[in-house]
């Protein structure tokens, strides 16, 4: 197979999840379960860039605003792009990730965990510093395959035109 042609499913797949994550996260004001059934809250925040087209034609529009305020990425929607990149915030109780997750490679980068305690304490095992890091990172990754499995699963269903349709609607708010 083709590894461009993978490629372009790939960022396909991953626009539309971001796409879809986005809508999501606004029409459920951020609450999402993951896969053992814990609450957690996501948002799309501060940073978003929207892409269409093709080859030279392609364009990308990246958005920053330090107060949240996404109206020139939601009109880039508007006009057929989608979303390449953005920029998410994770909470569980008093716990914050944030990170940014592009659509192509469902890469991610600038991953902020929350803060491990570094006082130093005579009892306590010299690892457990790095293993609770460890465990930060870890459950970053499950609650964003937790979001995925929920939107692969809406994707390959028989729901997914009306999803759609429901997308393109919220797209069009003002």
């Amino acid at each position: 197979m083709d590894l461009t042609l993978v490629q372009r499913e790939n960022s396909i797949l991953g626009q539309d999840f971001l796409t879809w994550l986005w809508y999501a996260s606004e029409k459920r004001d951020g609450m999402f379960n993951s896969k053992t059934g814990q609450s957690f809250a996501l948002h799309v925040e501060q940073k978003v860039s929207v892409q269409g087209g093709e080859g030279e034609s392609l364009e990308t529009a990246t958005v920053s605003s330090p107060r949240g305020e996404l109206a020139e990425a939601k009109t880039g929607l508007r006009t057929g792009k989608k979303v390449n990149k953005a920029q998410l915030r994770l909470e569980i109780d008093q716990d914050a990730w944030q990170v940014t997750l592009k659509a192509d490679d469902f890469g991610i980068s600038g991953l902020k965990t929350p803060k491990v305690d570094l006082r130093d304490q005579e009892d306590e095992d010299p690892d457990s510093k790095f293993l609770e890091k460890i465990y930060l990172l870890e459950k970053c990754v499950e609650l964003l395959d937790s979001v995925f499995a929920e939107f692969l699963k809406l994707r390959l269903s028989v729901e997914w035109p009306k999803a759609t349709k429901a997308v393109g609607a919220w797209m069009n708010q003002e």
